[in-house]
């Protein structure tokens, strides 16, 4: 079941690359850029951080921590999709930092670095695509230093039930059609909602943090809880 998921979100993302950026701001009416925006001024960082950024796809993320490190700092944006790691290479020959970054293909459930490697483990819209989320997090706990800290950004379930009516009307049945329209296919965005469905809301999400070992966790949602903003310490 885990490779056959993998491999399905591996074509999903390999198919969209180009235009995940635009139908993110599409589909989430900028609100993504909000999110983001909220996320980073809560990154404990410090110029000399050492990051891994993992399912970076085009770097985004990614190229936002570079910009609060300084000569010293690091980040290494990781990913699984060729398609998505070759725009965001084509993206770092223009960035003005691109000293600091470096971006690794490799597997989220297996991450190739030594325990203890990180100050700081950030994931960004893609847990509730890995084949087990919580797996996932442990990969990313057992990576980070004692002292350092987990960081999710996703997609969650609205917590008024009015709202949460509403929202679902719209991700389940209008989002992919909005995709069909602008990428002329509609199963990455028929994914979206499906990587939800057995996905935790935002204090199931918290429960698994604790469950993989990390402390003094808190999150916190985002527009209406669409989306929350998870942390937690090693």
């Amino acid at each position: 079941m885990h490779g056959d998921k993998s491999a399905y979100v591996h074509d999903v993302f390999s198919k969209i690359a180009r235009r995940y950026d635009a139908m993110n701001s599409v589909l989430s009416f900028q609100q993504h850029r909000l999110w983001r925006h909220y996320a980073m001024r809560q990154l404990p960082l410090t110029p000399n951080s050492q990051v891994l950024d993992v399912a970076a796809g085009t770097g985004a993320w990614t190229f936002a921590i570079a910009k609060r490190l300084g000569p010293e700092g690091r980040v290494i944006g990781l990913d699984f999709t060729e398609a998505m790691l070759e725009v965001a290479e084509e993206r770092l020959e223009r960035f003005a930092f691109r000293d600091r970054v470096q971006f690794v293909h490799g597997d989220a459930m297996n991450l190739p670095f030594p325990d203890n490697t990180f100050d700081l483990c950030t994931i960004g819209f893609a847990l509730r695509n890995m084949p087990s989320a919580e797996g996932c997090l442990r990969e990313m706990a057992r990576v980070v230093k004692p002292g350092g800290a987990v960081v999710s950004l996703e997609l969650s379930k609205p917590e008024a039930a009015w709202f949460r009516r509403l929202y679902y009307f719209y991700f389940y049945r209008i989002l992919p059609k909005i995709g069909e329209l602008v990428v002329g296919d509609r199963a990455p965005y028929a994914w979206l909602p499906e990587s939800l469905i057995d996905f935790p809301d935002r204090k199931g999400l918290e429960e698994m943090f604790r469950r993989v070992g990390l402390r003094d966790v808190w999150s916190r949602p985002l527009t209406f809880g669409i989306a929350a903003f998870h942390i937690g310490w090693k």
